[in-house]
């Protein structure tokens, strides 16, 4: 079931991305029985009870157990999906990896209709930001007297990660609620005006000069919700640090445009509203 789905999903490409492939196979060859059983069931019922066969009513209904018995086994196989995968899955989601794994940390602001990263730059603090300094060339209200936001980077559509480092992201939004969503990362999450939503994740494949790796926008935000898109990037260790210090480098302000990437995910993409 698991590799028959993977022919309709994006690839995956995280840490806890085979988890995850693994429960939604679970879940569907559980949809796979009940639909195949309480399909045959209704065909039976069809012939069985049919007028030709039972003229006369019957007010009185099953008076076996054998529905009851069936009911409680899907019930104690939901249990055990829930139970057994999900919380501890969740659990493991809800952990931020801690600093002994060098974790990547930046921020993802939405807008309409764009998606602003936040780098901290070299000194791993992210730099003073004031509402009062949002400007078209300053999306994030950068407070450039701060000494910790000179060497800050943001990045329009564009998030460039670590492969094999932990990242933490930051979420959250300007305006109104968008859902950031990595296809070929399994990770998707709101971002909700006035919250800071973490999450974490581990790629584990870099970008291949063949892929296009999409950041969708899964929440129907406004007219422009079609062009919420942007370009993910999984550098090597010294890839990324070049990135970096390019970024640096320029310290050019943010365009005013949110030019359409072309970034579409490596295999047949799905709808996303």
């Amino acid at each position: 079931m698991k590799e028959f789905l993977a022919q309709y999903m994006p690839p995956d490409y995280s840490a806890h991305g085979p988890q995850l492939d693994s429960l939604n196979a679970y879940v569907h060859w559980l949809m796979l029985i009940l639909f195949v059983f309480w399909g045959a069931y209704f065909l039976f019922v069809l012939w069985r009870f049919n007028a030709n066969r039972n003229p006369k009513a019957n007010y009185h209904g099953m008076r076996s157990h054998w529905s009851t018995y069936s009911e409680a086994g899907v019930a104690i196989v939901e249990a055990v999906l829930l139970i057994g995968f999900s919380i501890p899955a969740w659990y493991r989601w809800t952990n931020r990896p801690g600093p002994e794994t060098n974790p990547l940390e930046l921020r993802i602001v939405a807008e309409q209709f764009a998606w602003n990263a936040h780098y901290p730059g070299a000194d791993g603090i992210f730099g003073r930001r004031d509402v009062k300094l949002v400007s078209s060339t300053n999306p994030l209200g950068l407070d450039m007297t701060d000494p910790h936001a000179k060497d800050d980077v943001v990045a329009l559509n564009q998030l460039h990660l670590e492969v094999n480092r932990p990242a933490i992201i930051h979420i959250t939004s300007k305006d109104v609620i968008h859902s950031f969503f990595l296809p070929v990362m399994r990770v998707k999450q709101d971002a909700i005006p006035g919250m800071d939503v973490a999450i974490h994740f581990t790629p584990v494949k870099a970008t291949g000069p063949d892929d296009h790796w999409e950041i969708a926008c899964a929440q129907l935000c406004g007219l422009g919700h079609y062009r919420m898109r942007g370009q993910l990037t999984v550098d090597t260790k010294s890839g990324f640090q070049a990135w970096m210090k390019s970024q640096v480098a320029q310290n050019s302000p943010a365009p005013d445009t949110n030019p359409v990437q072309a970034a579409t995910t490596s295999s047949p993409t799905t709808p996303h509203v």
